[in-house]
């Protein structure tokens, strides 16, 4: 009998949990009983080690009260004035720290862009999908970025190479607990829960978010696009109406 979507997503996420405990247990063990014997490198290396897979348990419980929050329309946000090109660097430098061996093609807007966003919860979108762009890449070590106005809004583009989506996907992609049924899905980490949590923020910042992927080329691209600021917003109304978000 074929697995329902939520118990698809415990189980996945039974496994998520199992994985870094497992090695965090283990990598633990091992240097309290041969401490001695161990050099320095090696020490090093089991210490990061175990600090990567306590980081991956965090983001796990992280996006799985982020969840809760949006069930329970209790996610609060703080809007304001955020350079658009800088939040976007800063988040290729957070996540090119584990990605040493990809070059980010970061082709910025010519001119300075500032959008009404929550930077903090800005920042976890966009992370999380380079992190997602670089998970799936594949045969590639190219990421290609970009940053543009059209109309009301500034738009971050994230694309990647090597896989694609297909476009009966493209919808289902941001539902909880999904993941696109394929061998590169099947074999790379994830809760199925970063895209659906990246849309309901962008969208209660007032924006929204498509996915673009060309099958013949094999690349994805994910366009985020975000309220240009406006003072007049800001003056006039302090705390937005509609959405409910304090404007700073």
């Amino acid at each position: 009998m074929k697995k329902n979507i939520k118990d698809e997503f415990i189980s996945t996420l039974s496994h998520e949990i199992r994985t870094p405990l497992t090695s965090i247990k283990g990598f633990s063990q091992t240097m309290l009983s041969s401490w001695d014997k161990l050099d320095e490198d090696k020490k090093k290396e089991f210490l990061k080690i175990i600090l990567n897979q306590s980081q991956r348990l965090i983001n796990l419980v992280e996006n799985v009260l982020d969840v809760a929050k949006i069930d329970s329309n209790n996610q609060n946000l703080v809007l304001s004035k955020v350079n658009v090109n800088q939040i976007m660097q800063n988040c290729i430098n957070t996540v090119s720290i584990n990605y040493t061996d990809f070059k980010f093609n970061f082709e910025k807007s010519k001119n300075e862009l500032y959008c009404l966003i929550d930077s903090d919860k800005t920042q976890q979108i966009l992370i999380n999908i380079l992190d997602n762009a670089l998970k799936y890449s594949k045969n590639s070590n190219l990421i290609e970025i970009k940053t543009f106005n059209k109309g009301d809004y500034n738009v971050f583009s994230i694309k990647n190479f090597g896989s694609y989506i297909d476009k009966k996907d493209y919808e289902k992609i941001f539902e909880k607990f999904y993941r696109v049924d394929s061998f590169i899905s099947s074999t790379t980490q994830g809760s199925g829960l970063g895209l659906y949590i990246a849309k309901n923020l962008i969208e209660k910042m007032q924006g929204f978010i498509e996915v673009n992927s060309n099958v013949d080329k094999k690349e994805t691209e994910f366009l985020i696009y975000l309220p240009v600021y406006e003072v007049e917003k800001i003056t006039k109304n302090p705390l937005d109406k509609k959405t409910g978000v304090n404007l700073v």
